[in-house]
């Protein structure tokens, strides 16, 4: 148990026995306590700090689809099939229920870094440290259409509604959006001038003023209006842009660089930085944060809106 500013606090559990419904009789050493023991779970808490975390066996797991760390993952929307890339260079489609590998996607040089479903589930989208962004088929492998511009390893993807655009976010400081059908960069959104680590797109609260656009869209931009981008920085900086005004909306300073970002509604949003807090902020008024949530100074890599509240990864 590690509370700030103090000094940690180290125990072990031992398996004493096995109850005959299976279940194992756990004992904790001095300072913790063992609360509550199932066949997937164990509870520990450390009374003395008042804290108490519950330890999950995983559900099912799946050894056999990649060899070394997996960068990322996804799963379609209806269920059925999970994508995923990996440091040993490859990506790869599978069975959602048993992990059997169905399609290897080639294309890419040098590391994959993102992959995610279209909303229909037949197409990918990737982005890789190639500066290139590609297209999928998750039927045949084969990719239908790949975008070229951005000068940096692409970092984070996001897809417009149905996916006729698409949005992507690099090393090179630039978040861009593409149009599908012509397989073509219809604008650069920001130039931050730093690394954008991650982005999320969603609608916005009403309230909002989201800015005008300087010029009318062009006709292939679809779904972009009311939407609000999120750009999780290196240099410390979470900033909204208006996607279809191109406008900055906010501009929020963090601790350290931004890693992550997601919308829990059309006002409520949450970001992750590398020195382990979670920002969670209200798009129509980001002066302060309305919380700051913070269990270890692990870097905070990813967030998933979940249930009432959200799930986060950390580096530790």
């Amino acid at each position: 148990c590690s509370p700030p500013g103090k000094p940690t606090l180290y125990g072990s559990v031992t398996r004493r026995g096995l109850s005959s419904e299976g279940v194992p009789d756990i004992v904790a050493s001095e300072g913790f306590v063992v609360q509550e023991v199932t066949k997937k779970s164990i509870l520990i808490s450390c009374p003395h700090e008042n804290v108490s975390t519950k330890f999950l066996a995983p559900y099912t797991a799946f050894s056999r689809i990649h060899q070394k760390s997996i960068t990322c993952l996804d799963i379609s929307s209806g269920g059925g099939l999970g994508v995923s890339t990996s440091t040993d260079g490859t990506m790869k489609i599978w069975q959602a229920a048993n992990g059997e590998i169905r399609r290897l996607l080639e294309g890419h040089v040098y590391d994959v870094n993102c992959c995610r479903f279209f909303p229909s589930g037949l197409v990918v989208l990737s982005g890789g440290m190639d500066a290139q962004l590609k297209v999928w088929s998750a039927e045949d492998a084969s990719c239908v259409v790949t975008f070229k511009g951005h000068k940096g390893g692409i970092l984070d993807t996001a897809i417009v509604e149905r996916g006729r655009n698409v949005l992507s976010c690099s090393r090179d400081g630039t978040a861009r959006l593409w149009d599908c059908g012509k397989s073509s960069c219809l604008d650069v959104l920001a130039d931050c001038g730093s690394p954008i680590n991650g982005i999320a797109l969603g609608t916005a609260d009403d309230s909002l003023n989201m800015g005008t656009p300087e010029k009318p869209p062009s006709e292939r931009e679809v779904g972009t209006e009311g939407k609000i981008l999120l750009l999780a920085r290196e240099d410390k900086k979470l900033q909204g842009v208006g996607l279809q005004s191109r406008q900055p909306v906010f501009l929020f300073v963090g601790s350290d660089a931004f890693n992550c970002c997601t919308f829990l509604s059309s006002t409520y949003i949450l970001a992750g930085t590398q020195d382990g807090n979670i920002y969670q902020l209200d798009v129509r008024n980001t002066n302060a944060p309305l919380q700051v949530i913070h269990r270890s100074g692990a870097p905070v890599l990813s967030l998933l809106p979940y249930r009432d509240g959200f799930i986060a990864s950390q580096g530790n």
